[in-house]
C-alpha cells in the first residue's frame, strides 16, 4: 500500500456552502433555490465584465498573460502602490499556502484567534510549524492577548477583518497598540474579504500601515463585492521582497484569461460596487430586525452575512431551511455549534428566509 504523508492526518478538509446544484438533485427540489451560504454577491458579476469575457472567449485556446500585466497595473493605480506590491492568484485563498510554505518550517509557530478563517489553519497544517490559537473575546479578535502569544519562534500572524464567520472587526486603535508588540521579523496577514462593505470610521487604514510598515500583508478579493466568485481571482498587497518570495512557490498560470479581463474590466465599474454596497446596506438593516422581532441573537455584522445563533443546535434549522430551498452555512467547525452563518441576499430572498424561520422549523 503507498504511504501518505503523515502531517496529512492533521488535516480536515474545508467544506464549502452547498452548491444549489447539489441540493436541488439530491433533496429533488422544484422551484428557486436561493443560497445564501458563501457570502455572493446576489447581483451578480458587473456588467462590464460579463461584456469582457465575451469579447475575449475566441481566445480560450491561449495561455493567459502569467504575469498579469494589465491587471496589476490598473489595480496598482488603484491602490497608490507599484505592480511589484501586487500578487494575483486563484482567489486570495491560494495565498495562504503560499504564505506558509515560504515562512513556517519545523519548529516555527504561527498565530491567530480561534474561529479565523479555517483555510489558514489548513495553510499552517501543510507545514511542521505548531498553529497557535487565541481564544476570542466577545465574539471579536482579542488582540492583546494574540500580541502576548507570540514567542521567539513565531513568523506569522493571521487576521482576517471582519472576521468570517462572526462579522466583527479589530479597530485602529487595537491594531496600531498591536504592532507596538510585534517583532519586525513577523509577518502580519489581514485578511479584507469584506473591505468593500466596510463604512465604520474605527476600522484600520492599511495604506497608512503598509506605509511605516514592511512585516504585513494585506489579501484582497473579487469574490464578494465584484461578483466574481466563480471566477476565483484574489490578490495580495505586500513589499516587494514578501511578494517575490510568495511568487516562487505560484503555479504557472494560476489565474485564467477570464478572471484577468473580467478584473480589469469590474474595477471601471464603480456603478456596480455601490449598488452591492446599498443592497448589501439595506439588506443589513431590514435583517438585524426582522432577527431581533425573531428573539434570534445575530451579531452586528461588518459584512455580508451575520452571524445567528438559535441557542440549540443548528443542525435542524439548517436542514428544515434547505427543505424550503434555502442554504445555509453550518458553523460548528468554528466552534459555534448552535449558530448559522447566512449571507445577506436581495431584499425578494431576505423576506422569504425570515419567512420560513418565522414558520415552525
Amino acid at each position: 500500500m503507498i504511504k501518505a504523508n503523515a502531517f496529512l492526518s492533521r488535516i480536515s478538509p474545508y467544506k464549502p456552502g452547498r452548491p444549489i446544484e447539489e441540493v436541488a438533485r439530491e433533496l429533488k427540489l422544484r422551484g428557486e433555490i436561493i443560497k445564501l451560504a458563501s457570502n455572493e454577491n446576489p447581483l451578480g458579476p458587473s456588467p462590464l465584465a460579463l461584456r469582457a469575457i465575451r469579447r475575449f472567449l475566441k481566445d480560450m485556446s491561449l495561455y493567459p498573460d502569467d504575469n498579469c500585466y494589465y491587471l496589476k497595473k490598473k489595480m496598482a493605480g488603484l491602490l497608490g502602490v507599484t505592480p511589484e506590491n501586487l500578487l494575483f492568484a486563484n482567489g486570495s485563498v491560494e495565498i495562504l499556502p503560499m504564505a506558509t510554505h515560504a515562512y513556517l518550517g519545523p519548529g516555527d509557530s504561527a498565530v491567530t484567534g480561534a474561529g479565523a478563517f479555517l483555510w489558514f489553519k489548513i495553510a499552517v497544517c501543510h507545514t511542521p510549524a505548531e498553529l497557535i490559537e487565541v481564544p476570542r473575546k466577545d465574539f471579536r479578535f482579542d488582540l492583546r492577548a494574540m500580541a502576548a502569544a507570540i514567542r521567539k519562534n513565531t513568523r506569522l500572524v493571521y487576521i482576517d477583518n471582519p472576521n468570517n464567520p462572526t462579522g466583527t472587526i479589530v479597530t485602529r486603535d487595537e491594531v496600531e497598540e498591536f504592532f507596538r508588540h510585534v517583532p519586525e521579523d513577523v509577518l502580519v496577514i489581514f485578511d479584507e474579504a469584506y473591505i468593500e462593505y466596510i463604512d465604520d470610521p474605527a476600522f484600520p487604514d492599511w495604506s497608512d500601515l503598509f506605509r511605516r510598515r514592511k512585516n504585513i500583508l494585506i489579501l484582497r478579493t473579487f469574490s464578494k463585492i465584484y461578483g466574481m466568485a466563480g471566477l476565483r481571482l484574489g490578490f495580495g498587497v505586500a513589499d516587494p521582497e514578501i511578494i517575490d518570495s510568495l511568487a516562487k512557490l505560484r503555479i504557472s498560470f494560476n489565474v485564467n484569461r477570464f478572471s484577468q479581463v473580467a478584473g480589469t474590466a469590474a474595477l471601471d465599474d464603480a456603478a456596480h460596487v455601490r449598488k452591492g454596497k446599498a443592497v448589501n446596506d439595506a439588506g443589513k438593516a431590514y435583517l438585524a430586525e426582522a432577527y431581533r422581532r425573531l428573539g434570534l441573537f445575530a451579531l452586528p455584522t461588518h459584512a455580508n452575512f451575520f452571524f445567528v445563533d438559535f441557542g440549540r443546535d443548528s443542525r435542524p434549522v439548517f436542514e428544515a431551511l434547505q427543505g424550503k430551498g434555502i442554504i445555509t452555512r453550518t458553523i460548528k467547525e468554528y466552534g459555534f455549534p448552535n449558530a448559522l452563518r447566512i449571507s445577506i441576499g436581495t431584499e425578494e430572498q431576505n423576506r422569504r428566509l425570515i419567512r420560513a424561520l418565522g414558520s415552525r422549523l
